[in-house]
């Protein structure tokens, strides 16, 4: 994006995406909006940190997640914590954001909830965007590149 300072494959990738009107129609079907936070994570973050990040911004926001191997991009939307959903057992403190995107690929809507949180929350992952045009580089699941 014009003017931006992109220092991370997964910040590069969530740019492309967003940069890319297919991208963007892509992830406004799973709860993105314009000006919808997203929040940047690696595999071995405790999931208690990131949904610190989560609870800062007070609403629903995306999380992308960067493999090490391929550098590939996960995302997953995660609502805020809501006194309407039944409570779930918090997650363990040593838990990582790893470790909820592998229960939301098995499951297509999770709840969850970390230490702190009164209310569970719903996380959704988001698939992989496959561009159907030949705008370029929209597909934040390309693997290669710097």
């Amino acid at each position: 994006m014009p003017g931006s300072i992109v220092k991370s494959r997964t910040a590069q990738r969530v740019a492309e995406l967003l940069g890319a009107r297919e991208g963007r129609q892509h992830l406004n079907q799973y709860g993105w909006v314009q000006g919808m936070p997203i929040v940047m994570a690696t595999t071995a973050e405790k999931l208690i940190d990131v949904m610190g990040l989560v609870s800062i911004h007070e609403r629903a926001v995306i999380i992308a997640l960067a493999s090490a191997e391929n550098h590939q991009v996960q995302l997953m939307h995660v609502s805020m914590p809501n006194a309407v959903l039944r409570v779930v057992e918090a997650a363990s403190e040593e838990a990582t954001i790893e470790s909820l995107f592998d229960l939301v690929a098995r499951q297509e809507l999770t709840e969850f909830r970390v230490k702190y949180w009164a209310h569970s929350a719903v996380a959704q992952g988001i698939p992989p965007f496959v561009p159907q045009t030949n705008e370029p580089a929209c597909s934040y699941a390309n693997s290669s590149g710097a």
